[in-house]
């Protein structure tokens, strides 16, 4: 039976918003098991968390979008797919801003990142 896998140590990315052109960062961070992937909004009061999974998914147009109790975060989608394609089961991750810096457009940068700080395999 596999075992989860989380991230060895945390690393972040920064760049502009597809959609809103701020400047943001995105920084991954090692979670424990059965954690799954989590959002934190850090530029918001309280820094709400979104769980990314299907029923938090709130549209899908011009990338793909998560919503929970009104806080949104958007252009997810290279990063989940990173870590999805990585073997990484949990991963807390916190942006400053409503939407992941767009990068290049693909995943790259993030399976890079992923590779340099490695895995971490877990009891669950």
């Amino acid at each position: 039976m596999l075992k989860q896998r989380t991230l060895k140590d945390s690393f972040s990315l920064e760049g502009k918003g597809l959609h809103t052109g701020l400047n943001l960062i995105v920084t991954f961070n090692p979670a424990p098991d059965n954690h799954g992937y989590k959002i934190q909004r850090t530029d918001l009061e309280g820094q709400p968390i979104i769980d990314a999974v299907a029923d938090n998914v709130a549209e899908t147009t011009r990338g793909t979008v998560l919503m929970k109790d009104g806080t949104k975060v958007s252009t997810i989608e290279h990063a989940m797919a990173a870590l999805y394609a990585l073997g990484i089961d949990n991963c807390l991750i916190q942006v400053n801003g409503p939407e992941f810096p767009i990068l290049d457009g693909s995943a790259q940068h993030y399976v890079r990142e992923i590779e340099k700080v490695g895995t971490a395999e877990q009891n669950a």
